[in-house]
Formats: C-alpha cells, sequence, structure tokens
C-alpha cells in the first residue's frame, strides 16, 4: 500500500537535511517577531501581596460561574498538557532529531527543546488556575496527571520524521481548536482571566501548528511522494489522542468519558476531527501536486476524499444516548453526557 522506498532511513535524513538552512531561519524570524515568553505569573495573581490575595479573591468569585462539563474539559487540557514528557521523549526518538544529550545545535533537536519549554508553561497555568480557582479535587486531577505519564501514550510514528510531522500538523491544531473553544465559553461564563489563559495557549499551540505544517511544506518541495505517502499512513491509523490512556484510577475509561462531555458541549468533536484533515489537504495543496506516480495519486485521491468520507460517517452515525458520568475531578458530581 505505501511506497516504502520514499519512508526509509537515508531518503529521510536527506530530505532533513536539504532544508535545514531554511527552518533555521523560519525559526529565527518566529523567535524574533516572537519577543519576550510569557510565563504563568504573568496570569496568576501574587498572594504574597494584599492586592493579589484580592485578586485571587475575584478569580475564585469568577471561577463559580464555570459550568461542571467546562471545568471537565478543563480539566482534560490540563492533564493533555501535563504529559509533556511523554510527547518529547517521542519526538527525540525521530531519525534527524534524536538528542541522545539532550544539548544537540542540531536544527531539529534545537526546535524541539524550545516547543517542549514553550509547552511546559501550559500545564503549568491551568494547573494553578484549577488550584487557586477552588472548584476541582486537585487530588484527584494529578493523580490522573501522574497516571497518565506513567503509562504513556504511543502515536504510531515509529521514528519516523515524516509521521512525527504530520502527526504534530494535526495535533497542534487540535489543541489549538480545543483551547480556542474552552476561552470562549469561559468569556460567555464570565470568566474573563480564564478566557486570558486560554487564549495565551491558544496562540502558542497556532504558533507550533504553523511551524510544523511549515516543515511538511518544505519537505513536499524535496520528497513530495514520501510526504503523501506517510499522511495517508497517519490517517489509515487515525489520529490517536494524547491522553487517551488516562485514567483516575476509578473510571479506566476516562477519555471516553471525558470526550463525550467535550463533543456535547462544543470543545472539540468529529466535526472537528474532520475539519483539520481539509484543512490540512488545502494547506499543503495536495490536490494539484503534479508529477505523482500511479501508486501516489491513489494515496493523494484517498486523502483528498477523507474529510468529506468523515462528514458522511457522522451524519450517518445515531447520537449515542445521554448517561450520567461521575468524575472525581468534580468531587464525585454526575454529568449527562
Amino acid at each position: 500500500m505505501f511506497n516504502i522506498h520514499n519512508l526509509t532511513h537515508d531518503s529521510r535524513l536527506e530530505a532533513l537535511n536539504s532544508i535545514e538552512g531554511t527552518v533555521e531561519k523560519y525559526l529565527d524570524n518566529m523567535l524574533e517577531d516572537l519577543g519576550e515568553y510569557w510565563q504563568p505569573a504573568d496570569f496568576i495573581p501574587n498572594l504574597g501581596s494584599d492586592e493579589g490575595v484580592e485578586q485571587w479573591r475575584a478569580m475564585k468569585q469568577k471561577a463559580e460561574g464555570l459550568s461542571d462539563e467546562l471545568l471537565v474539559a478543563l480539566v482534560g487540557d490540563y492533564i493533555t498538557e501535563e504529559a509533556l514528557p511523554t510527547y518529547h521523549s517521542s519526538i527525540n526518538t525521530l531519525e534527524g532529531i534524536y538528542d541522545p544529550t539532550c544539548t544537540s545545535p542540531n536544527v531539529w533537536a534545537a526546535w524541539s527543546r524550545r516547543w517542549s519549554a514553550e509547552e511546559n508553561r501550559h500545564g503549568d497555568l491551568l494547573g494553578q488556575y484549577l488550584l487557586l480557582s477552588g472548584r476541582v479535587d486537585m487530588r484527584a486531577v494529578q493523580k490522573t496527571a501522574q497516571n497518565l505519564i506513567t503509562t504513556g501514550f504511543n502515536p504510531q510514528i515509529s521514528n519516523d520524521p515524516y509521521l512525527g510531522f504530520v502527526y504534530t500538523s494535526f495535533q497542534e491544531r487540535a489543541t489549538k481548536i480545543s483551547h480556542r473553544n474552552t476561552a470562549l465559553m469561559a468569556g460567555q461564563a464570565g470568566a474573563k482571566d480564564l478566557q486570558q489563559i486560554c487564549t495565551a495557549i491558544c496562540l502558542d499551540e497556532k504558533r507550533h501548528e504553523d511551524t510544523y505544517q511549515f516543515f511538511i511544506s518544505e519537505l513536499l518541495k524535496v520528497d513530495q511522494e514520501g510526504i503523501i505517502f506517510a499522511f495517508e499512513k497517519m490517517m489509515r491509523q487515525q489520529i490517536g489522542m494524547p491522553a487517551q490512556l488516562m485514567t483516575d484510577g476509578i473510571d479506566l475509561n476516562m477519555f471516553d468519558s471525558f470526550s463525550r462531555v467535550t463533543q456535547n458541549i462544543g470543545v472539540y468533536s468529529a466535526q472537528d476531527y474532520s475539519k483539520i484533515v481539509a484543512f490540512l489537504v488545502k494547506k499543503w495543496n495536495l490536490a494539484n501536486l503534479t508529477g505523482l506516480s500511479a501508486e501516489a495519486e491513489k494515496a493523494r485521491d484517498y486523502l483528498c476524499k477523507l474529510s468529506a468520507r468523515y462528514d458522511k460517517l457522522a451524519t450517518r452515525m445515531k447520537k449515542p444516548a445521554l448517561k450520567s458520568i461521575s468524575f472525581s475531578w468534580i468531587h464525585g458530581r454526575s454529568i449527562m453526557a
């Protein structure tokens, strides 16, 4: 089904090496435009001052307006971000990015560390907000995060940078959508501080999405069939969500429970998954690529029709009946989802 030649070790490294200069320039320009990084302390009250204590009280009061459904979505987003060690380890094994000393000057390894440093702020910030809000059982939340890191996650990218960049191009966009929608709902609930927090994280994810999609755009210039086959393979095995193995030790199907809630309230849905596929096909201009082999044409055709296929399936599928789901994260309260 897949053109194995275009996914060999040597061809991947050759393609990566050929675009290294372009990627380095892109990353340097991005860093220059970015300016100084924000930090979690920029959004969290300083409890060492009287003013900060008053700000915390105001934050806590606003958090009272958050629904249980939105709290579950927020906690799931936090736990997903907290499992960063697993994600960094996975990226660190990719051919061409491999960084055994964790200090390699290689442009790809340097980007991986920078990405991890930026992502690290997300879990820190959301965790601090959840703690100060007083709305969730932080021990249950932290236990779930620890369980997820312990269990791990397999994105099914092996050590292939093409698969890795396709996966992150998709997943960063999905994460952006989730944080964006959470921000909108927080604002509607009157929690403007949480809206600002989720918006800041969303903008990070947007920049990360753009970066990984840029990598693929450049690789298409030097090995378009290799990228097409990698994209096809990734979509045939489907994009696994990073927190799919999370559990609080009580609900062994916690990701399914969490997903039912986010689907119902519109934080992230099957329709979003379909739209991301369509976006990437358009972003990488797959429909207009020329000079493809018959096998690559077949793979391209599959990708170009995939979003429409998902839409049809979503239309035919019956919405599952609502059921009561108890979440330890919100002190055992139940949600109909």
